[in-house]
């Protein structure tokens, strides 16, 4: 019987602890499907997953906007991204048989209203009995807490961006370098 994992709080490492976990499912040959809500940028975790047979990522149009900078047409779009990518997620882990399936942000996605609980609670509800469920996000929704079966508070304690520290490469973010050919090279810095 797959469980329904919830990853939330204010700390470093939802995403991360998500991502380990498939890598894990994936190193055993299942499948994995990863959605990524209200992320637009690349990450290494994605690049790293991308080389995997098993695993398929799905992410809504990429945008620079946070919810509270759009506007009533932008959210609305947002919403339908939402909408149709957790749509998406389900299809692709019920078509490829999936043994997990991560729904990377998805709690904020309902927490900013661009997504409805009772939507995310249907697919909880007519997920296939054998497929193990993540989400992640910030917030926590009581009706949630008592449909899952694991639950980790992910809480920041401390933080070197709160000392000025800059962020690193391949840590914080991700750093790579492109070469073209001809001999030169674009730099890519991605938060």
């Amino acid at each position: 019987m797959g469980l329904v994992h919830i990853y939330y709080g204010d700390g470093k490492g939802k995403t991360t602890a998500a991502f380990g976990l498939a890598l894990r499912c994936a190193g055993y040959g299942r499948q994995v499907v990863i959605a990524q809500f209200l992320k637009a940028r690349q990450s290494g975790e994605l690049l790293a997953a991308a080389q995997l047979p098993q695993m398929t990522i799905l992410r809504a149009q990429a945008t620079e906007k946070f919810t509270f900078q759009m506007d009533h047409a932008e959210r609305g779009q947002a919403a339908e991204e939402c909408r149709t990518l957790l749509r998406r997620a389900e299809g692709a882990a019920r078509d490829t048989g999936a043994a997990l399936l991560v729904l990377d942000e998805v709690l904020d996605a309902c927490d900013t209203g661009l997504l409805e609980y009772p939507a995310l609670l249907d697919v909880l509800a007519r997920r296939d009995a054998h497929l193990e469920v993540v989400l992640t996000g910030h917030s926590l929704l009581p009706e949630l807490a008592d449909y899952a079966d694991y639950i980790s508070y992910v809480q920041m304690k401390k933080h070197p961006f709160a000392r000025g520290r800059a962020p690193r490469p391949g840590v914080d973010y991700l750093f790579f370098v492109n070469l073209v050919p001809g001999g030169g090279a674009i730099f890519f810095l991605v938060w």
